[in-house]
């Protein structure tokens, strides 16, 4: 079993019941001790559990909903999932269109898809340094990007980033977010809550790109109810209370690469 796939598991161990110990992660996982308190370290770097003795816990229970993973730690969750929703949002742009791409693991993967797309005649509006370092000359594509403060997340935020926002309209929002849950989406900066709010209020519509591992987090700020999206990209690792509750609601769930929900 992979790493990542070891992770997951565990994640989801974590998620389902709010703890996990080892010993009971090193007989159902049938690898070493010192195996799984690997994998719960660079969870717990990730942000996505939090070690305690003899396993770990959600972050949330008696954790710190405003602690913030950085860029690195977040991409090497998820990879395979990551690149199928960042396919799948590749295939819903259309030459000539104006588009905003949140700061994020999974948005940062479509810039790099839409940097060798051929598409022509975009214009990104992005609060992301990566992005746009990923779209940089890029010929047809024109990149605004928004000011603001940097966050651990290299995400530019605050009043400069939500003031250029606010004078700007475009077709569509592609939206990474740290958490999602039955209340909505949320992250664990107060600035970057409301510059994703005026990235979702500056478009027609807004696709959130999430995948399954991010059902579950909660961050201490709320960006917006799941009905204030239109669309959900996610993959078929969503765990059923989550595909019943989407089910539920008026939002939009998209499967990628084959995934059913």
């Amino acid at each position: 079993m992979l790493a990542s796939q070891r992770q997951e598991r565990i994640l989801a161990a974590v998620r389902a019941e709010g703890a996990a110990r080892v010993a009971d992660l090193v007989e159902s996982l049938d690898v070493s001790d010192m195996t799984v308190r690997r994998d719960i370290a660079e969870l717990a770097r990730a942000g996505l559990v939090r070690r305690v003795h003899g396993g770990a816990v959600a972050p949330t229970v008696g954790g710190r909903p405003t602690d913030e993973p950085g860029f690195e730690a977040k991409r090497s969750l998820a990879g395979p999932q990551k690149a199928a929703i960042a396919r799948a949002a590749l295939a819903t742009i259309q030459p000539g269109q104006a588009i905003a791409l949140s700061a994020g693991t999974t948005t940062y993967l479509l810039a790099e898809l839409l940097a060798g797309s051929g598409v022509e005649g975009l214009t990104i509006v992005t609060n992301g340094l990566r992005i746009a370092d990923a779209l940089q000359d890029v010929a047809g594509i024109e990149v605004i990007l928004t000011g603001g403060v940097r966050t651990p997340s290299d995400a530019l935020v605050g009043p400069v980033a939500d003031a250029t926002l606010a004078n700007l309209r475009v077709d569509r929002t592609y939206l990474g977010v740290h958490g999602l849950d039955a209340s909505g989406l949320t992250t664990p900066n107060l600035a970057e809550a409301a510059t994703d709010r005026a990235l979702m209020a500056c478009a027609a519509a807004t696709t959130v790109l999430a995948d399954h591992t991010k059902w579950g987090l909660v961050g201490l700020a709320r960006i917006a109810p799941l009905e204030d999206v239109d669309t959900l990209l996610t993959d078929d690792g969503l765990p059923p209370d989550a595909r019943r509750h989407l089910t539920a609601t008026t939002l939009v769930t998209v499967a990628t690469d084959g995934a059913t929900l």
